[in-house]
């Protein structure tokens, strides 16, 4: 038997899967250093915002309590968070540093499975942080309604509307200064004016339609609308279309990306 036909062989039926799980071996021994960034942090942000700063909203928003109200927007800037910091620095690594996408590439592995690989494990690191949290939130009784589950699929959509043109994004920077860029001028502006911590309406109307144009202002107001039990300020279709163009968009410019890197 061939080299190459034993290589076929050894390759699972879902070769994507294969890079996944390399990517939960790595996982496996460096989760720690990532639980207070993605778990801990959050928490304690609830704890700030919704207990802290909500003792002075006497009043509430839309008659619930800041510490309810805040937490679908904690939520998916969560999800937000975690999917640019694990598609950032981790891609621009494997690309520059420890080429590990290139030998990922000299395997029959293709450009489709290396890409649909890691980004099921983005998937994996998001999903996991989110529940987690909905668990501390439940306990500390944020949430007003079951529906608040529903807040994983938001958080998977979002991921991907957010993770896959990242992934492109950076491979295709040649420094990873560009990448303290985007969490400068792209991720913290976004998190701060996308009706996370306060209402979009409060904002001039310029400003307010700058966030109804980010991914992050869709998935808190899903989020939200789950967590509350409420319906959402606009469609849930249109919503999730909204993400899911961003998701569409983001393969085709990351495949290409990585097609440039990697194919010969």
């Amino acid at each position: 038997m061939s080299q190459l036909a034993r290589q076929n062989r050894a390759l699972p039926r879902v070769p994507a899967l294969a890079v996944l799980e390399y990517h939960l071996v790595g996982y496996r021994r460096t989760w720690r250093a990532g639980a207070f960034s993605s778990f801990l942090l959050p928490t304690l942000t609830v704890l700030g915002f919704g207990l802290g700063v909500g003792a002075y909203i006497d009043r509430g928003i839309g008659g619930v309590s800041y510490l309810e109200w805040i937490v679908g927007g904690l939520l998916a800037s969560t999800a937000l968070q975690v999917a640019i910091g694990e598609s950032t620095w981790p891609v621009f690594g494997n690309l520059r540093w420890t080429k590990i996408y290139f030998a990922q590439g000299s395997t029959p592995l293709r450009v489709d499975d290396i890409l649909a690989g890691h980004l099921a494990f983005v998937l994996f690191r998001v999903l996991t942080s989110i529940a987690a949290f909905l668990l501390v939130t439940g306990v500390l009784g944020a949430l007003r309604s079951p529906w608040a589950v529903l807040a994983l699929p938001v958080a998977a959509l979002l991921t991907l509307a957010v993770a896959v043109p990242t992934f492109a994004y950076a491979a295709v920077v040649d420094s990873d200064s560009w990448l303290a860029m985007l969490f400068r001028f792209a991720v913290i502006p976004m998190t701060l004016f996308s009706g996370v911590f306060f209402p979009v309406e409060s904002l001039p109307l310029v400003l307010r339609w700058i966030a109804y144009a980010t991914p992050l202002w869709h998935a808190v107001d899903l989020c939200r609308a789950a967590v509350l039990g409420a319906a959402p300020h606009w469609s849930v279709a249109g919503h999730l279309c909204y993400l899911a163009a961003w998701a569409v968009g983001g393969w085709l410019l990351a495949r290409r990306a990585f097609a440039r890197k990697l194919v010969v």
